[in-house]
């Protein structure tokens, strides 16, 4: 039997250290928040998802600073997925 343990993270995920594996996530646009057209994809069957770029990140992230420039626009989902949770941890975990 392999039992695996995972080691805490040896800092807290902040603002300052984040990033932003989430934001290589399918993020489906559920509520309107103002999210601007630029920044929607529209799949073959009418739903709308965050547009990602050919390299999988989201196209409202800014590449030197890791931090989303539609902020105050962001999608419910982006609101309700929680800096430093079990996902977002588990996210890190996948990407670094």
């Amino acid at each position: 039997m392999n039992i695996e343990i995972k080691q805490e993270p040896s800092e807290e995920v902040s603002c300052a250290n984040c990033k932003a594996c989430c934001c290589r996530l399918e993020v489906l646009l559920i509520t309107d928040t103002g999210v601007p057209k630029q920044h929607i994809a529209v799949d073959k069957w009418g739903g709308e998802t965050m547009l990602r770029l050919d390299d999988g990140w989201c196209s409202a992230m800014d590449r030197k600073t890791y931090r989303c420039t539609i902020y105050e626009n962001r999608p419910w989902i982006c609101r309700e997925f929680e800096m430093g949770s079990y996902e977002c941890l588990q996210e890190r975990d996948a990407w670094l």
